[in-house]
């Protein structure tokens, strides 16, 4: 392996009771969007994704389709493959808990636990959810209309009473709240942290790992009839991507622990206190961090299939375009807090921001270069004052995203990038190179090879979330080296370098119309 630095960053892996949907995107677009960051960065990006096949919710999904559980997973796990391609994810790869690797591997981790005398033998009694893989005390619960039990994510419970295998993660909850006080980023964002805190100060139960009322599942070591608990499962698939039981190889050497796992806000308690507490029992080391972000609501209604306004992340590629979705959806909303999705909303921001930003920036600029420099890039004159702030700043962008990227403050790294859009328009409001071609054309010249190479710099940072397009406007100006070390004056553009007529690559989205909305 190189000696580059490392970055690993997963994404849960899905749950394949369902086809995917907006959340299953959104969430792996912002590690692909990181993932990408990084590489371009300097680093070994280790991605991961992948789906989780095993527990009774697959098992009864399975029964309700008439076919065998692994015929079922491996359907709707190859339709989460096509989500990825059809997002032009990057992922390294695409694991699933049904691989016999994986198996191996969590079936190792469990007698890790059991040796160390953090699991026992027992029997449990309780209030357990299908569709959630959970259980829930008795407080936690709520009454539906109906007087059903429900769970606080308002999936139905039902009482469980079966021998089990039991983890002791009451024994853990001192040391997770000195990892929650010693390392107040290790939840993000903040607010998640208090929540995780807040749970655990109010005392730990031993957790139920093993389940014997249904089969599919990771079998129990020694233990006959006993399939291992789901999350225990589940979670494990972090260390096996990286070569977990073999801590010495390369790859477990290299990116273990993981810098960051994204999740779903609704699964925080898997990662932020049970994970920790397993790797804490096993002595393993701690990922850096969890990021849960939150959910999208459509038109202001909580999205549900009953409601039928799913959000199929395959129509809005077809309907608007591929980098136009992933803008959207990482651009419109603070990552972490919960957003609402409209057809409206998603073509002002595309259309103020992409056509009418970034695309009519770099249109007119290389189109006047085409047409008033002989179809080529420009030299470059003595600099004024304006020239050099201009080019300053963009010259350490970079900076400034890669600060905010390493808080997955996304929105705000897209911030940084567009306010300098808007600072290079205004640059040619005020210079306007057009009329400099009577008057100083070797001062339009300089104009247009400083706007050119703001141009460059914002493709090669936009990158990460539109890499179609950047690649389209960096091809434009013939450049062809795209990494963060050509930033700056590493990466200059070469004068008299000939271009294409150009193309818009933003096209300007339409309204829906009543119908639509």
């Amino acid at each position: 392996m190189s000696n580059r630095p490392a970055f690993y960053i997963t994404t849960p892996i899905y749950y394949v009771n369902d086809v995917p949907h907006i959340g299953h995107a959104y969430t792996t677009l912002a590690c692909d969007v990181l993932a990408r960051f990084k590489r371009l960065d300097g680093y070994d990006v280790q991605f991961l994704t992948g789906t989780d096949e095993h527990g009774q919710k697959i098992e009864r999904s399975a029964e309700k389709a008439g076919i065998a559980p692994l015929e079922f997973c491996d359907r709707v796990s190859a339709r989460f493959g096509e989500l990825a391609e059809a997002m032009n994810f990057s992922q390294d790869q695409f694991i699933r808990t049904t691989e016999e690797r994986h198996k191996a591997s969590v079936q190792h981790l469990w007698k890790v636990l059991e040796d160390k005398g953090f699991i026992y033998e027992d029997s449990y009694a309780g209030w357990y959810s299908v569709r959630d893989e959970a259980f829930y005390s008795e407080s936690e619960l709520t009454s539906g209309e109906g007087g059903e039990k429900l769970a606080p994510t308002g999936a139905p419970v039902e009482w469980v009473e079966e021998p089990s295998y039991f983890f002791r993660l009451s024994s853990l909850q001192d040391k997770l709240l000195e990892l929650y006080d010693s390392q107040q980023d290790f939840v993000l964002p903040r607010s998640r942290l208090n929540e995780v805190r807040s749970f655990v100060a109010g005392g730990l139960e031993d957790l139920s790992i093993s389940r014997t009322s249904f089969s599919w599942g990771v079998p129990v070591p020694g233990a006959d009839g006993h399939v291992m608990y789901v999350w225990i499962d589940a979670l494990a698939n972090y260390l096996t991507a990286v070569g977990y039981p073999d801590v010495q190889s390369d790859s477990y050497q290299k990116f273990w622990p993981a810098n960051v796992h994204m999740i779903g806000k609704d699964i925080l308690r898997f990662h932020a206190v049970y994970w920790p507490a397993f790797l804490l029992a096993a002595d393993l080391p701690l990922p850096q961090r969890v990021f849960a972000h939150g959910w999208w609501t459509n038109e202001g209604q909580k999205i549900s299939k009953s409601l039928g306004n799913v959000i199929d992340p395959f129509e809005l590629i077809d309907s608007y375009g591929l980098d136009a979705v992933r803008f959207y959806l990482l651009r419109e909303v603070p990552f972490g807090n919960d957003g609402d999705f409209s057809r409206q909303s998603f073509v002002q921001r595309c259309n103020a921001d992409l056509s009418n930003g970034i695309g009519n920036l770099s249109q007119r600029t290389l189109s006047m270069i085409f047409k008033n420099c002989d179809g080529a890039l420009p030299p470059c004159g003595s600099l004024s004052v304006e020239d050099k702030e201009l080019l300053n700043t963009i010259d350490h962008l970079v900076d400034e995203v890669r600060a905010h990227m390493n808080k997955q403050a996304f929105h705000k790294a897209f911030e940084a990038i567009w306010k300098q859009a808007a600072a290079a328009d205004s640059y040619i409001s005020v210079q306007e190179p057009w009329k400099l071609k009577k008057t100083d054309p070797e001062r339009m010249n300089t104009v247009l090879y400083v706007l050119a190479d703001v141009i460059r710099q914002l493709a090669i940072l936009m990158q990460p979330i539109m890499p179609a397009s950047s690649s389209k406007v960096l091809d434009q100006l013939k450049v062809t080296r795209r990494g963060f070390d050509q930033l700056g004056e590493a990466g200059r553009l070469v004068a008299g370098t000939a271009i294409d007529k150009p193309v818009g690559v933003f096209p300007r989205l339409e309204l829906p119309s009543e119908d639509d909305t």
